[in-house]
């Protein structure tokens, strides 16, 4: 039977039989609440929440880290204390994705249980509140306090944070606020496929939105993005960091992707504004890959995502 999306043959064998599970009905007919209905909007969380235990139960099992749930001046948050740790002096703070709408911590086990078993780091995952209950002012604010209680224990060069997808660009901003409020920066960030921009503004949310395999823009993302932050603040670096400026000081930085993303745009202006400013910054991009398509930690491509993940935080933490 035909795949509903293309499926290159310059990919890994595993990243082909995944792409074949993609649906195209499926994909169409996930029309998200409306922007600000929040009742809606919880319904909805409440059935993503459910569908993610399976996967997320079944990497705890697999690599065995430790859970701990913690509190910084009431934001929540996740520690993760991977298999044979020794305390390293470093610790990397993760923030989910979920387009500021859905998700949580344990329902985002995929996307940092593998990293933290492979450099061996401490994570610590933030739930932050979820539009539309919560507007985009409140969640970068519970962001920046819980960086504000790690650093109370830890060396700022020390500290590493990344995000995925609406995560990534939660990352950029808060980092990008940090700095303009004179907290000092972290170490290094990691940025796996960003929400650099919430409005629909660049060359692939057109030309790739026929094959975009995860979701639409206009039956999905556009609802995400109005109930987190209203039109006129969409282009605030605070919400859309592709618009923030870098030339004062930005950490180090990796941004990853795949090119059958919508979201590609994204990773290219960021990186391009970020490297035009002087910023040392990366753009790793991924043949044939979905959106966060790392949360597939065993396929081959993952596999070496994960990895230049890691070293990339070896690289640029510092010891204590």
């Amino acid at each position: 039977m035909p795949s509903d999306f293309y499926i290159p043959t310059t990919v890994s064998q595993e990243a082909q039989d995944f792409i074949a599970t993609f649906n195209r009905e499926m994909r169409d007919n996930n029309i998200t609440p409306a922007a600000n209905d929040i009742k809606n909007w919880e319904e909805y969380n409440n059935n993503f929440l459910s569908g993610s235990k399976e996967s997320n139960n079944l990497v705890v099992k697999k690599f065995q880290p430790t859970l701990k749930k913690i509190n910084f001046n009431g934001v929540a948050a996740l520690e993760i204390t991977p298999a044979g740790w020794k305390d390293n002096g470093k610790i990397i703070v993760y923030i989910h994705g979920g387009a500021y709408t859905l998700s949580s911590s344990e329902a985002s086990l995929v996307n940092f249980v593998p990293l933290a078993d492979k450099i061996k780091t401490r994570i610590i995952s933030i739930d932050y509140s979820l539009a539309p209950k919560a507007k985009w002012q409140t969640v970068i604010n519970e962001v920046i306090t819980i960086i504000k209680g790690i650093y109370k224990n830890f060396n700022p060069e020390s500290v590493g944070i990344y995000g995925d997808s609406a995560g990534g660009g939660l990352v950029a901003s808060a980092v990008l606020k940090m700095r303009d409020g004179g907290i000092e920066m972290p170490g290094a960030v990691a940025l796996w496929s960003p929400w650099a921009d919430i409005t629909e503004t660049g060359d692939t949310y057109y030309t790739l939105k026929d094959n975009e395999p995860a979701f639409l823009y206009k039956a999905g993302l556009e609802f995400c993005a109005n109930s987190y932050a209203d039109p006129a603040d969409q282009k605030n670096s605070y919400v859309s960091p592709v618009y923030g400026d870098f030339t004062k000081d930005f950490p180090p930085t990796l941004i990853q992707g795949g090119t059958k993303e919508i979201l590609l745009s994204n990773f290219v202006r960021l990186y391009q504004k970020m490297d035009l400013a002087g910023v040392n910054v990366k753009l790793d991009l991924y043949e044939g890959m979905w959106h966060v398509f790392q949360s597939c930690y065993n396929i081959p491509e993952a596999v070496i995502a994960l990895k230049k993940t890691a070293n990339f935080f070896n690289k640029h933490l510092a010891k204590t």
